[in-house]
């Protein structure tokens, strides 16, 4: 079997990949929503791959890995990887699990992840109507992640600073000011609300940044420690900030008691090195399109294993075939593994345009795995191609 093609779409908000073979099987995946200005750099990996054997995924995976970056970078790359896992699935009649060592688990846990109350306030009402809204939520999580600080527009409230915003980027950037007194209570009352809202079964991870400096992330931790969070995440890197920051990170989970937890904007295994040898941090979350690969975030969860760390996948906007590749992953990690952050189809018409997922897809906080071959979604290709643009008309074509 040799690659043929490489094709790339827009479709809704997320760029499809199909990687084409002589043999008639082909291998879809799919980038990160809101990277659309990454079809050419795709695209230009194509001369790179045709003629290989897709099956044979290392030995393809060698000859473009160095074409990646840190977040949004390593997408081009880490899609294909996904896709010649979905054709050598396919081509051995295998759930990509198989392929990967087995699974170790019959069921993966999930927490909301894209599946957030966009419209609350920041105010400590506006997170407790957030909390309660997530509560009634069918899914049965076990915990959720909420937004604070840096992440999102909490840092706009009136006197959350002590001086002027630095922020370039929607995120923040380290470090994007220093946070008043008032602005650690703030954050602190918010988290209390949500915490009572949703009651004492659903926990609780907090997504806080990058924008702290190490003093304000460890007066925060410390005063959040009572309310007892799952982790605080990408406190001081994270999203498109193109380093570990291990030794500042050290610094922060020495001085607390609640896990911190960072890594989806990081290509590759050398990206963790620090992070994992040094005890950095207590959990860390690659992205399976941004890091490299599914394989490449296997490799990286049983490092962090020999060394005690956690591991929690990022993947808000992978959609649903990102959501699938999780699955086929995540049941092979080892016990560190606890839970990926769940994609979902956007817009929601996706549900409509594949097939293979289950319905209902979260029960009690749980996705059942599959053992479809490959990552085990296909597309429904009559009703997918009503949503291709006019440029992408012979992304399903043979």
């Amino acid at each position: 079997m040799k690659i043929t093609d490489l094709r790339c779409a827009e479709l809704g908000n997320h760029l499809m990949l199909r990687v084409c073979t002589d043999d008639g099987v082909d291998g879809y995946s799919q980038v990160e929503s809101s990277k659309p200005y990454l079809k050419d750099p795709i695209l230009r990996l194509r001369d790179l791959i045709v003629g290989k054997d897709p099956t044979d995924v290392e030995r393809v995976m060698r000859g473009i890995r160095q074409r990646g970056a840190a977040k949004p970078w390593g997408s081009p790359v880490s899609a294909i990887e996904m896709a010649l896992w979905d054709i050598a699935g396919k081509a051995a009649g295998l759930p990509v699990y198989k392929l990967l060592g087995g699974k170790v688990r019959d069921r993966v846990m999930v927490y909301n992840g894209a599946i957030r109350d966009l419209e609350h306030d920041y105010t400590p009402e506006g997170f407790a109507a957030a909390g309660a809204w997530m509560r009634s939520l069918p899914h049965g999580f076990k915990f959720v992640k909420m937004a604070i600080a840096y992440h999102g527009d909490m840092k706009k409230v009136p006197g959350f600073l002590m001086g002027d915003l630095l922020d370039e980027m929607v995120h923040g950037w380290p470090v994007a000011g220093t946070i008043s007194e008032r602005g650690i209570a703030h954050v602190v009352e918010c988290v209390a609300a949500m915490r009572e809202a949703l009651g004492p079964e659903i926990g609780i991870a907090l997504d806080c940044g990058p924008g702290f400096s190490v003093p304000d992330a460890i007066r925060l931790a410390r005063a959040l420690e009572p309310l007892n969070p799952m982790w605080m995440e990408d406190l001081l890197t994270g999203d498109y900030t193109p380093w570990p920051g291990a030794d500042l990170y050290r610094e922060i989970t020495t001085q607390t008691t609640i896990p911190i937890h960072t890594g989806e904007q990081l290509y590759l295994r050398q990206s963790f090195k620090e992070l994992i040898e040094g005890k950095a941090v207590n959990i860390v979350g690659p992205d399976p399109c941004d890091v490299g690969g599914l394989a490449e975030l296997k490799w990286i969860a049983e490092y962090a294993d020999l060394h005690g760390i956690l591991m929690a996948p990022h993947g808000t906007g992978d959609g649903l075939f990102g959501l699938a590749a999780l699955v086929q992953v995540s049941a092979t990690l080892p016990g560190n593994f606890i839970a990926f952050e769940l994609p979902t189809g956007n817009p929601p018409w996706w549900f409509d345009i594949v097939e293979g997922l289950p319905d209902p897809l979260v029960v009690d906080g749980f996705i059942d795995v599959w053992d479809r071959p490959g990552i085990g979604i296909e597309f429904r290709v009559d009703r997918a191609r009503e949503y291709l643009a006019d440029e992408d008309r012979g992304f399903f074509d043979n």
